[in-house]
């Protein structure tokens, strides 16, 4: 987007803060992955074996032995935190810093960026950039559990354009002895180094400063709570300067060439009350269709899909002159799957609460949907190939949004190694 001359750009601001971090001897066994990311089991396992992981901060009616939610569990929720900082497993550092954070998974993929407080008002002028809808109850509700709690754990995940000052200020860093070095029963490990120096945090608050945008990766429901947070308490501060510690929020800040964009694939439970045959007549009319057998079989570029469906795959490809694309979101495939196939003949309206679709995120083997349709479970399954980082901008730069489960993204990152109170 074009501004002209005389209006004033806004520009990313980012801004280093006093992280309360676990004790480099503790580090390993506070990090913990998001809640929802456990079984029942795991969580329990975790919970009972180790005092020190962050679940007990986040689930603090465990040694109550009870569920317990809403406001009281915020409340509760405050007193592990402090309880933790009491204890000395948290401690705060005495100087504002930027932290560079560096995540080798499973795999060898390799994740560089710099942990930092991003502004509020960034987020209201859309210099931070959305490509994903936002649930408003689970907004209000995250913004009231902020409110109580008073910190952040968990950063949100961002992303701007590849910058060789600040790959600089990072890869130097990177050979000095690292805060933390650890590795999870994941098999990630990870490292994290501060950077304090006034002339290192002026040098990356400046190159970000000529950021015209950086981008949500992962965490819209955060940014957003965090958002709603800050307008809270502006409105209830007579004195508000707008460099209170509300005014920001925690976020992983990663160059785009690390970001890593997987797919989600969508599983059906049942045909719509259509017969096979008339399903794929019905497809026919906007797909050119090919019957590939019994070998498990993935689509290799944009518009066209693999389906699996009664012991057999098959491929689709979208009749383009069937289509009309008019916006960057209309060009993306988890739309045209919507658009084409989903609402119109399978009568799924609602991607985000319809139980009759469940979603796989594309880690996981083509063969996890023949599994999950051959078990009886559902009746069909789609794979595409993965959104780009381009069009993720696109459409954010565009102030679209995509359907819900476009995009399964990694880094994912730990809650407990870096907090950010306000």
């Amino acid at each position: 987007m074009r501004f002209p001359l005389s209006r004033k750009v806004n520009m990313a601001k980012i801004i280093p803060f006093k992280a309360v971090r676990p004790t480099r001897d503790k580090v390993s066994l506070v990090a913990a992955r998001s809640y929802q990311s456990y079984t029942k089991d795991q969580l329990e396992a975790r919970l009972r074996d180790n005092p020190f992981s962050f679940l007990h901060i986040v689930n603090p009616g465990y040694r109550f032995d009870k569920e317990i939610s809403g406001i009281e569990r915020y409340s509760l929720v405050k007193n592990r935190y402090l309880e933790f900082k009491e204890d000395i497993i948290f401690v705060q550092d005495e100087k504002p810093s930027y932290y560079v954070y560096r995540i080798v998974d499973r795999e060898n993929q390799e994740f560089n960026g710099i942990v930092a407080a991003v502004s509020a008002v960034d987020y209201e002028n859309n210099v931070i950039r959305k490509h994903e809808d936002t649930i408003e109850n689970r907004e209000v509700l995250f913004k009231d559990y902020l409110k109580t709690v008073g910190f952040n754990a968990e950063p949100v995940l961002l992303t701007y354009p590849d910058n060789s000052v600040i790959k600089g200020i990072i890869s130097k860093k990177q050979k000095e002895r690292a805060e933390y070095e650890f590795t999870t029963t994941y098999r990630d490990t990870h490292y994290l180094w501060k950077v304090e120096k006034p002339e290192l945090l002026e040098a990356i608050e400046a190159e970000f400063k000529n950021m015209p945008h950086i981008y949500i990766a992962d965490g819209h429901h955060r940014s957003s709570s965090s958002y709603l947070l800050y307008k809270d308490l502006k409105a209830a501060n007579p004195e508000h300067q707008g460099h209170e510690a509300y005014c920001y929020f925690m976020s992983y800040l990663i160059p785009e060439s690390d970001l890593r964009i997987h797919e989600f694939n969508r599983l059906i439970k049942d045909l719509n009350g259509l017969t096979k045959e008339a399903f794929l007549i019905e497809l026919d009319t906007m797909y050119r269709i090919e019957n590939r057998g019994t070998i498990p079989y993935k689509p290799s570029k944009k518009h066209h899909f693999s389906m699996y469906l009664d012991g057999e795959f098959y491929s689709l490809y979208l009749r383009k002159t069937a289509y009309n694309t008019e916006t960057s979101l209309d060009g993306l495939d988890a739309q045209i799957l919507f658009k084409t196939i989903l609402e119109p003949i399978l009568g799924i309206k609602d991607l985000r609460n319809d139980n009759r679709i469940m979603y796989i995120n594309g880690k996981k083997d083509i063969v996890n949907i023949k599994s999950n349709v051959d078990s009886g479970n559902f009746a069909v399954g789609f794979g595409m190939v993965p959104v780009t980082i381009e069009e993720m901008k696109q459409i954010a730069d565009d102030g679209l949004k995509m359907p819900p489960k476009s995009t399964f993204i990694e880094p994912k990152l730990r809650s407990g190694v870096t907090i950010y109170e306000f």
